[in-house]
């Protein structure tokens, strides 16, 4: 191919990995990658946890794997790059092929000529639409001019109080780094009823607010921020929601970002009603000679078939290597995303691929749900640590949609989603993953791995020998609207079962499930039966023999004691929530 000029406008995730993937194919190409910031190509996701200290110094966020910093003169001499930094792309002239560039420090504009351009541009905060939004201690961290600014303000004692607006995934990490290395008093307000709306559905979501809760952080969920004001207290800013007055000394907005895709709309090219840059599936714009990849654009979901708007630094390196590719003269093709995710809150990790329960309904499939605990390791091995996985699909065609899963040991939750969320674009069924293959030894699984154990429990679903009952429901006709007809039947060991028992009466029955087949007449009649264990599995096994005894209004409580106490329907003061 002849020599060409490549022009990258953005230099943080995708466009270094289309710029070097170009070199490597076509050594003696032109390519320039042009960033409005002085830093480029950083670890942007690693932002909260340079605050929180786990990352001591800022330039860790910019350096390679061997510890080289990722500077211009880094990317000349070892990539072949050339990097204009502190330069802004003005506007693009399509026709002429040419961007109008302006220095940033002198404001000299020149127009530098392309054969191909990349649109690397990614994303902008939103702003929180009140009054006092822009005022000094109100923030958004999305890059590391504010997180250093952040950090120092914090390191110097300033900071005692902080109020966080969004529980989406940077909310949350924003108020696990000023909480857990810090000690500041933070709290989160959140518009939404639940924290990671959208990603989790609210049982899980529960589980992660509690543990959060744990760990001193307050959530004001279903609150909007309606101003933002100085304050002459003892704080400087108060924030006023739609529910009380908060005394803070900073504020943190994170209430998502948006395509940057201004320069693109400018330019002519297709634009969605949401902003994103529409590409296909080489990462082509309307434009064959401008390519765009990472938060700038929208990406196809694999399982609804629609696109949608996911900004992820994986995603970016990917689609810059596609980009790479093809510019370079290769034929490689972006399939997509299952919306893949996973978070640290302290001490648990969560985890996500593929629909959520509500959106699959929302999407128009017959969906269900089978939720497991189970533990990660063999139940006899010494860091073992229960799981809890939510397996979502769909009854008609038993195809997979989704997956969730938290646990505290986070590799082993990763490793459960991850399985899943390559299985998803195969369009797996649940009997694919009741008999997926895994690496087994008890250090890292048990031999019936929780995988296979959640698949199994959707089939027993589908297939009617498990009735299950939610714990959204189980809170509404047991705790918050109890009814006499309504009673749980403990299957656990007399001393696990005693703290309930003492707390509901009549309405909490012990019956161990070795004992149910001897103990029958004990069961009462005519009572709607809820079976409870620690984790969902002798309770099962009892519903089956309260079916063959004639007992056909029971149902079991998917999860069990262990998911009702990390949600935090029920806490009894010195029980433990066992082991399966």
């Amino acid at each position: 191919m002849d020599t060409k000029r490549v022009v990258i406008i953005g230099a943080v995730a995708l466009g270094p990995k289309a710029a070097c993937r170009i070199k490597r194919l076509q050594p003696d190409w032109d390519v320039v990658m042009v960033d409005r910031d002085e830093f480029i190509s950083y670890g942007g996701c690693g932002i909260p946890y340079y605050i929180s200290g786990e990352v001591t110094d800022l330039s860790e966020l910019m350096k390679t794997s061997f510890h080289m910093l990722r500077t211009p003169e880094f990317f000349r001499d070892a990539k072949g790059v050339h990097v204009r930094t502190r330069t802004e792309a003005v506007s693009i002239d399509r026709k002429a092929k040419a961007v109008r560039l302006r220095d940033l420090d002198t404001g000299k504009e020149e127009d530098l000529a392309y054969d191909t351009l990349v649109l690397a541009t990614g994303s902008v905060p939103n702003r929180l639409p009140v009054p006092g939004a822009d005022l000094p201690g109100v923030t958004a961290v999305t890059d590391l001019h504010a997180a250093k600014a952040v950090k120092d303000r914090i390191a110097q004692g300033g900071v005692d109080r902080a109020v966080i607006v969004g529980a989406g995934a940077i909310g949350c990490e924003m108020a696990e780094a000023l909480t857990d290395l810090w000690g500041v008093e933070a709290t989160v307000v959140e518009i939404a009823d639940q924290v990671l709306p959208g990603a989790l559905d609210p049982d899980f979501a529960r589980m992660v607010q509690r543990h959060m809760e744990e760990h001193g952080v307050t959530f004001h969920c279903g609150e909007t921020v309606q101003e933002i004001a100085t304050s002459d207290g003892d704080h400087p800013l108060r924030v006023k929601t739609s529910a009380r007055t908060l005394e803070t000394d900073l504020v943190i907005t994170a209430v998502g970002v948006r395509p940057n895709s201004r320069l693109a709309a400018d330019a002519g090219l297709l634009v969605s009603l949401r902003g994103g840059i529409l590409v296909n599936g080489k990462l082509q714009t309307s434009d064959p000679d401008i390519y765009a990849g990472g938060d700038c654009i929208e990406v196809l979901h694999r399982i609804t078939g629609k696109p949608f708007y996911f900004p992820q630094g994986s995603l970016a390196n990917r689609q810059g290597r596609i980009i790479g590719t093809n510019i370079a003269g290769g034929s490689a093709v972006f399939e997509g995303s299952v919306g893949s995710f996973v978070v640290k809150i302290f001490e648990t990790t969560v985890a996500a691929a593929g629909l959520t329960l509500r959106a699959a309904r929302k999407e128009g499939f017959d969906a269900d749900h089978a939720l497991v605990v189970q533990t990660d390791r063999a139940h006899f091995y010494p860091s073992r640590e229960l799981m809890t996985l939510d397996l979502i699909f769909d009854r008609k065609t038993r195809r997979i949609l989704g997956i969730q899963g938290i646990g505290k040991n986070g590799d082993a939750v990763v490793a459960r989603i991850d399985t899943v969320a390559a299985m998803l674009p195969q369009k797996a069924t649940i009997e694919d993953l009741s008999n997926v293959e895994l690496a087994y030894s008890p250090p890292y699984a048990s031999a019936m791995d929780i995988l296979n154990a959640v698949a199994n429990t959707a089939e027993n679903i589908l297939d009617g020998f498990n009735r299950t009952m939610d714990l959204e429901e189980f809170e509404k006709c047991f705790l918050s609207e109890p009814c006499d007809d309504v009673v749980c039947l403990d299957v656990r060991g007399p001393q696990d079962a005693a703290p309930f028992v003492a707390r509901f009466g009549d309405r909490w029955i012990n019956i161990p499930q070795e004992t149910l087949d001897r103990r029958l007449e004990a069961v009462p009649q005519g009572k709607r039966l809820i079976v409870v264990c620690n984790t969902g599995v002798r309770s099962y096994q009892a519903l089956l023999q309260l079916r063959k005894a004639g007992h056909e209004d029971a149902a079991s409580l998917q999860g069990g004691i262990a998911t009702l106490k990390d949600a935090g329907f029920i806490q009894i003061e010195g029980e433990d929530k066992g082991t399966p």
